[in-house]
């Protein structure tokens, strides 16, 4: 079995929805899990999900992450987290492993794309590879609101919005291209 962490930060359950879509991806693929984390943060008490330790990093055979957008990059509570994993980034822990990006925006020009390069940063550091979103993914043509090849994202429009139909295709279909690729590794 191979288990896949999604880990994310939301305060305003977009980026936890998109987690829930992209964990209904990775759950069709047969001899794969997804393991849903969030990171520590003041509004950590409104979650539901437990927060992640080093030892999901250990057992996971790839790892995607999420956050809102804050001013381009990923929000404060998932870069915490980050400058926290030294010791694992010594002993190559997440090296070889696939690794991936969400985000959700306010705005339909917040940030989207930047966020998920900069996000995509400590995963190279940590010699992870990366999967992004293909344009053989139909719903990334069509969609008017959130979906990038370099990862899924969702546009609130400034409140609290469920996912798009687009947005929700895009999210379920790259959990099970992701899943689909850790079982072709060979970690």
């Amino acid at each position: 079995m191979k288990d896949i962490l999604i880990l994310y930060y939301s305060k305003n359950d977009s980026t936890k929805r998109m987690a829930r879509a992209i964990s209904r991806g990775i759950e069709s693929v047969s001899n794969t899990t997804a393991i849903i984390r969030t990171v520590k943060s003041k509004h950590y008490s409104e979650s539901d999900d437990l927060l992640v330790n080093k030892d999901d990093l250990k057992s996971c055979s790839g790892m995607i992450i999420g956050s809102p957008t804050h001013f381009g990059n990923m929000a404060a509570p998932l870069k915490e987290f980050f400058d926290s994993t030294t010791e694992e980034w010594f002993n190559n822990t997440l090296e070889s492993k696939l690794g991936g990006v969400f985000t959700s925006t306010s705005s339909m020009h917040g940030g989207q794309e930047t966020t998920l390069l900069s996000m995509m940063l400590p995963l190279l550091h940590h010699g992870m590879l990366i999967a992004g979103v293909p344009y053989s993914e139909k719903a990334l043509s069509s969609t008017k609101s959130g979906g990038t090849p370099y990862g899924p994202t969702h546009v609130a429009h400034n409140q609290k919005s469920e996912l798009t139909a687009e947005e929700k295709v895009i999210c379920m279909s790259y959990g099970k291209r992701f899943a689909e690729i850790v079982c072709d590794l060979k970690n």
